[in-house]
């Protein structure tokens, strides 16, 4: 176990988952006496090695290698199979425990990191991890030729340097306030495999898909696509043995077969149980074995529009939609009253959350004039029309997801009372994924979800700079808050960039950049007996290899 946690300089610069024996003899007869039956043993309280975990999703992964997946489902798996080099407690510091780091040392003034790592570590094939496989994992992000989502979070990075086998110096061009957070939580892969596989082809390389070797708890063992992956545990960890013997993530096509597989057993955990089914799962979980675990997730939901379209360039426009939408009644109704109602891209559980924002409340006649302003009158159906066109686009959301499903409905009806005609389409989750891929952009609205990082920087997401290669898929641009928002990443004092953050989120709430719909509360079904687990509001497999079944 680790014993070392961040150095004092570091947490001065940042803070930031009766079975009773039947009789079955004979009978007593009258000449023998009646033997009193053995007492169960008492659970010991102790953790016990065993079982196959079966986890519900009703996401589908993409790849296992997290310098390329975007994806959630890919990202449970991920963290089973891969260490990065420091982890998150359940308040989202980043700590070494959890992680390969041993230490971190970062310089005062911000521009270098010195990270020193566990001499025990070795990949799934038994090779030693070293740092050669840390300063071969961060090159690829710092190559030209890297075309993966997440080259943002490695901007700042001069130069990654071995220092000697299990030391590390990461040299920065600029402080980053973000990167001791987010930059060094990155699975670490093995340059012995992949060493010599040319960067622009790592993306699309047979490792993520069909034999991804990590370091982590568990080993990756089968992926049948649409069906379930299969990790079990890697017997050689450097820091324990998981209890679990394995993890099998099922996939279930719609939440209405996840609650009957719950009930059934077929699935033990399952993270996403939809708001209004609480009642159900209540119901049946005492005879299932199973109990709820909840709170408010690290999340928000949102109703993406493709900037790209001319439609969706006028800012009143934009503000127009999210008036007409009651997401207050959303919340309510759909959720159960499980949520509360967004209005920036960061949830109230971050230091960072800025309440004090522009706020486009539910006004039906508000929103009728602000598109009448904009130019847009009712055709002869009641549909708006402009220059020819009428306001009419499809919405996506995934398949299973029956929240989102109702959602789509709703704001359907909601946005044709002010004359928008919305065209529901639904689609099957790592199709979604691929519509939004960067040079794909195949959406017009979009439905869809953001499991925010434990640092609060927006930019991923919202930055000009994000939209060609990048996770701004919608297109959103305004240069005075990428300005702000680069400030923000090289300001150390956590004071002055809360409130760099918060101007940013201010902007982003008068632009209108998404509809934000709801922050959720999240449930979560897991086995009455599964000890070990804590509730992590971003991570829904936190430790997972320290969770253990209780035997009765």
């Amino acid at each position: 176990m680790k014993k070392q946690a961040w150095l004092l300089s570091l947490l001065l610069v940042f803070s930031m988952f009766l079975a009773a024996c039947s009789g079955g003899g004979n009978e007593a007869t009258d000449t023998e006496p009646e033997e009193e039956p053995e007492a169960p043993a008492e659970p010991s309280g102790e953790p016990v090695q065993g079982g196959d975990l079966i986890i519900g999703s009703t996401g589908s992964p993409t790849m296992f290698n997290g310098l390329y997946s975007s994806d959630a489902s890919s990202s449970d798996i991920e963290g089973m199979i891969f260490d990065g080099l420091i982890g998150s407690d359940l308040e989202f510091n980043p700590v070494t425990d959890g992680g390969l780091a041993e230490s971190v040392e970062a310089a005062e003034d911000g521009l270098t990191y010195t990270v020193t790592i566990t001499q025990d570590a070795t990949f799934h094939d038994g090779e030693p991890l070293t740092a050669d496989d840390v300063v071969f994992t961060y090159n690829i992000p710092l190559s030209e030729e890297y075309d993966g989502p997440r080259k943002s979070y490695f901007e700042a990075v001069e130069s990654v340097e071995k220092v000697d086998d299990y030391t590390i110096k990461f040299n920065m061009s600029k402080v980053d306030a973000q990167f001791p957070v987010v930059g060094l939580s990155f699975g670490i892969l093995p340059e012995h495999i992949l060493g010599e596989v040319p960067i622009p082809e790592l993306g699309e390389h047979e490792f993520n898909t069909k034999n991804p070797i990590g370091s982590g708890p568990f080993k990756f063992e089968e992926w049948r696509d649409g069906e379930y992956v299969k990790v079990v545990a890697n017997e050689d960890y450097w820091d324990g043995r998981p209890y679990l013997d394995s993890v099998t993530y099922k996939i279930v096509p719609d939440a209405n077969a996840m609650l009957a597989q719950l009930q059934a057993g077929d699935v033990h955990y399952y993270a996403g149980v939809a708001q209004p089914d609480v009642p159900t799962v209540e119901s049946f979980a005492d005879a299932a074995g199973l109990r709820l675990e909840s709170g408010l997730a690290l999340s928000y939901t949102f109703l993406g529009l493709n900037q790209r379209m001319e439609m969706f360039q006028d800012v009143s426009v934009r503000q127009a939609i999210t008036h007409a939408i009651d997401r207050e009644a959303i919340v309510e109704n759909v959720m159960a009253g499980f949520g509360e109602v967004a209005h920036v891209p960061e949830s109230p559980l971050s230091w960072a959350y800025n309440p004090d924002v522009p706020k486009f409340e539910y006004d039906v006649e508000k929103a009728k004039q602000m598109l009448a302003d904009a130019g847009w009158t009712p055709g002869d159906d009641g549909i708006l029309e402009k220059d020819g066109e009428r306001f009419s686009f499809e919405v996506k959301t995934n398949q299973g997801n029956k929240v989102r499903e109702d959602i789509v409905v709703i704001l359907q009806q909601q946005l044709k009372e002010v004359g928008i005609e919305i065209v529901p389409q639904i689609v099957e989750f790592s199709s979604l994924i691929a519509d939004i891929d960067p040079g794909v952009w195949n959406f017009e609205g979009i439905v869809l979800g953001w499991s925010l990082g434990t640092d609060p920087d927006p930019s991923g997401i919202f930055h000009t700079k994000e939209i060609e290669a990048g996770l701004n898929f919608t297109g959103y641009s305004n240069p005075d808050l990428d300005v702000l928002m680069d400030q923000s990443l090289q300001e150390l004092d956590k004071d002055a960039r809360k409130d760099q953050i918060g101007q940013v989120q201010q902007g982003l709430a008068e632009d209108q950049a998404y509809t934000f719909l709801y922050y959720p509360e999240e449930f979560r079904a897991l086995p009455a007996n599964l000890q070990g687990y804590e509730f992590h509001a971003k991570n829904q497999l936190y430790n997972i290899n320290k969770w253990w079944l209780e035997q009765e």
